[in-house]
């Protein structure tokens, strides 16, 4: 399993290396998912261990976000002082994510035309 993490990680440091080396705007753990996913998708499988492997990632992915929650409390003067914008954000965000969300299981769920 460990040779699994190992390969979890390689793809972070890769889609890191991706992002700085082009410049792309997106997070470097990201372009690394997709890697791993295409390369996921060549090998036609998601092998049982690194199943289990996420697995167990996932349930302990809320200690992954104490840190996130200590920097919102060591930052919260600066949030109580910009809590429109963000809270502007927060709700036209969930609402365009619930807008697509909504139309793709639309186009999901449509018969398929004949």
């Amino acid at each position: 399993m460990l040779n699994f993490f190992v390969l979890l990680l390689l793809c972070q440091l890769a889609g890191e290396v991706v992002v700085v080396s082009l410049g792309i705007p997106l997070p470097g753990p990201v372009v690394g998912m997709v890697l791993l996913f295409v390369g996921l998708l060549f090998h036609g499988q998601v092998p049982a261990q690194l199943d289990e492997l996420g697995k167990g990632l996932l349930s302990n992915l809320s200690l992954l976000f104490v840190p996130a929650g200590v920097g919102v409390m060591l930052h919260a003067e600066r949030v109580g002082a910009e809590y429109l914008p963000i809270a502007v954000s927060l709700v036209v965000s969930t609402l365009v994510t619930i807008a697509v969300t909504g139309w793709i299981m639309q186009k999901l769920a449509a018969e398929p035309e004949q």
